[in-house]
Parts: structure tokens; C-alpha cells; sequence
């Protein structure tokens, strides 16, 4: 399954510095544009496949969802 990602990117001297507000974590950098999307294409996979794997391996018991406010 493919999904879209809004990513941003800041030109800083001589590096291109890129984050992704809807996945926390994936923060990258990189010398072209072009560089700083596929590394936060891997670091975006990387997130969300041990995200998976932490919800499929490491659940034992009863599994209970709740919501959580958080102000910011």
C-alpha cells in the first residue's frame, strides 16, 4: 500500500533539512533536495514498519484503546 506524506524542506547554508509533521521522528538532511526526500522516504518505512511490528509482536494480553488529550 502506498501512501502521501507532506514533507518540508529548509534550505540551511549548504544543507537541505527536511521533517514530516504526520510521523513523528522523521527528521532527515542531505546536500540536494532530491536527497533529503529519499532519505525521509526510508526513515518514513523504517517508523512505520517497527511501529507495526512493535503492534504485532509484542502485544501478550488484553489489548484496550483509549483516547488521550494532550494540549500543545
Amino acid at each position: 500500500m502506498n501512501r502521501v506524506f507532506e514533507a518540508t524542506i529548509e534550505k540551511r547554508d549548504k544543507w537541505y533539512i527536511g521533517w514530516v509533521d504526520a510521523v513523528p521522528g522523521a527528521f532527515s538532511q542531505g546536500k540536494t533536495i532530491k536527497e533529503v526526500q529519499d532519505n525521509l522516504q526510508e526513515a518514513i518505512q523504517l517508523i512505520l514498519e517497527s511501529q507495526r511490528d512493535l503492534r504485532t509482536t509484542g502485544t501478550t494480553g488484553k489489548i484496550i484503546k483509549k483516547q488521550i488529550q494532550v494540549q500543545v
